[in-house]
């Protein structure tokens, strides 16, 4: 009886479904629709989007529309408008395969450059699916033998024969020393991928036959040298995440980016000071002596190896063979893994060169950071080399060392940027010279000036004043924008807080001319931003110039 009853069911169910759906489609054909007046104005788009409609503008019906079982069957018309009516969105979907060039005023057209890859592209393609090849090998020969893996490898790989298409290129303009590209990059390919792999006795073929790529990559060549390719590393990060997935958006983003190097950094990177070397020189003993009456005016040259910079000197001690100096000096450190402090004694002489009494060297890896050591060195005839015959005794020197690399914190207020500090009692205010104290290092980079123009002539180089001294770049011949880039650095006991540095940029006329100099303008740079933030790069603009701008970045670090 129940099988009975559960076979009649079925079969009822199965009447009754195709009955409704007869009775629907009949119906839906022959009902006649109702028509409903409306007035003729706008229909607010609010109104189809209750009706289960959804539209994009406002459009104008022709004065009545249809319903059918209480949804409305609107025959509408859109309102033509004009192109310069429309908005960015509207534009993109009446046109979008616009070049970027034509959208964007920024980007470049680059033809050339897309005749260039097409032409080249057979050969590229060869080259990158050898480099893809080379490099996939070892990555699949680590899975082969596990999970009963027997082969990975490429039955074959071509990237197809329609290269990318670059629709745009812009070049941005930084105060850093880089070149920044972005060009906008469309890729509808047709490779040829097959990739098989054998596991246990069974062979999968993987195969891509069409890739699709829109990217927007950032490329950056950084530092610029004067080496070729003239750039060390490339760059490279997305602007967008419309293409990628978030995985891979995570790492090559921008800010992030994939870092290609190109040149050893070690051989054409400008090397940065580091830290600072406290040197005392503290006596000698036993020197040579030069003079007629026998004994010797002593003093001592000091200098670090790879420096260009001018050596520090003591004072002179007239006749003596055993001085006491007790003398500090400051040098500036680059490299003190590789670097030597050089030091020479010498007899001063009224006339003629003066007489080498004798030399020696420390090596900055023997130092430990901020520990003072003393050096008891005898001193050598010459250092590159041991002559054997060479016995006489010219002497000890005696140095104290200190290396003082530069905190890597500094610029920071280290939590009290209102310039105070909290207390149990309360709050006290310190002042800046607490906040910010300490011995450290400002270096000026004067990197180049644009539009400096003499009356008379355009042979414009940088005078730097602080603090009583002044420094000069090198002159650059008939131009109006002259790139420098020379870096001045002045180690000072404080911070130079409330104090301005003074650059001005001037002419030279090379021949003789009884008005050689021209002034083309000058600036004064507040550095209590530079205390503060740690560093500024700036364009400034000179006074007493009309167009002018110079460039100038200016650091400040603490030991």
């Amino acid at each position: 009886m129940g099988f009975l009853s559960t076979l009649l069911g079925i079969f009822g169910f199965g009447i009754g479904t195709s009955i409704g759906l007869l009775i629907g489609f009949f119906l839906f054909i022959y009902s006649k629709p109702k028509t409903v007046k409306v007035s003729n104005e706008f229909i607010p788009a609010s109104m189809y989007k209750t009706k289960g409609f959804t539209i994009l503008s406002k459009v104008r019906h022709d004065g009545e529309f249809a319903t059918r079982n209480g949804f409305p069957r609107v025959i509408i018309e859109p309102v033509p408008r004009p192109l310069y009516e429309r908005d960015n969105d509207q534009l993109l979907d009446i046109l979008p395969d616009i070049p970027l060039w034509v959208k964007c005023p920024d980007y470049e057209r680059v033809d050339w450059l897309n005749k260039f890859v097409a032409d080249m592209w057979p050969y590229l393609d060869k080259a990158i699916c050898a480099q893809i090849r080379s490099a996939t090998e070892p990555m699949f020969a680590e899975y082969v033998g596990k999970y009963q893996i027997e082969a990975i490898e490429f039955d074959n790989l071509s990237l197809g024969t329609i290269p990318p298409e670059i629709h745009g290129l812009k070049v941005c303009e930084t105060n850093e020393k880089e070149l920044v590209l972005e060009p906008a990059v469309r890729w509808a390919g047709n490779p040829n991928i097959v990739l098989t792999l054998k596991l246990l006795s069974f062979r999968i073929t993987i195969q891509l036959v069409d890739l699709q790529i829109f990217m927007a990559p950032r490329i950056t060549l950084k530092p610029l040298v004067p080496t070729f390719p003239c750039f060390a590393t490339v760059a490279v990060s997305l602007l967008g995440k419309k293409t990628i997935k978030r995985q891979v958006a995570s790492l090559y983003i921008w800010p992030q980016a994939l870092e290609i190097p190109i040149l050893d950094p070690a051989t054409v990177a400008v090397k940065k000071p580091v830290g600072i070397l406290h040197v005392k020189v503290v006596r000698a003993q036993k020197l040579l002596k030069k003079d007629i009456l026998g004994t010797s005016d002593p003093y001592v040259k000091l200098n670090l190896s790879g420096e260009r910079l001018p050596s520090k000197k003591t004072t002179i001690k007239k006749r003596n063979l055993n001085p006491e100096w007790n003398e500090k000096f400051k040098l500036i450190v680059k490299d003190p893994g590789s670097q030597v402090l050089q030091l020479q004694v010498f007899d001063w002489d009224k006339v003629g060169n003066h007489d080498r009494l004798g030399m020696q060297f420390v090596p900055l890896k023997f130092l430990t950071p901020y520990e003072t050591k003393e050096f008891k060195l005898d001193l050598l005839k010459h250092t590159d080399s041991y002559d054997p015959q060479d016995k006489k005794q010219r002497g000890k020197i005696v140095v104290e060392l200190m290396y003082a690399p530069f905190r890597a914190d500094s610029g920071k207020l280290d939590g009290t940027q209102d310039g105070y500090s909290r207390k149990e009692s309360g709050f006290d205010r310190t002042s800046d010279s607490e906040v910010f104290g300490g011995a450290g290092l400002l270096s000026v980079l004067i990197q180049g000036a644009e539009d400096v123009e003499g009356e008379r002539h355009n042979n414009p180089y940088a005078v730097v004043f602080f603090r009583g001294e002044t420094k000069r770049t090198k002159m650059i011949k008939r131009t109006r924008d002259p790139i420098w880039n020379e870096e001045f650095h002045y180690m000072l006991e404080e911070p130079p807080l409330n104090e301005k540095i003074h650059i001005e940029v001037m002419s030279k006329r090379t021949g003789f001319s009884f008005r050689s100099k021209e002034h083309l303008g000058n600036v004064d740079i507040n550095l209590t931003d530079v205390v503060h933030n740690g560093r500024i790069n700036q364009k400034y603009h000179l006074i007493d110039s009309k167009n002018g701008v110079i460039h100038v970045a200016i650091k400040w670090v603490t030991a």
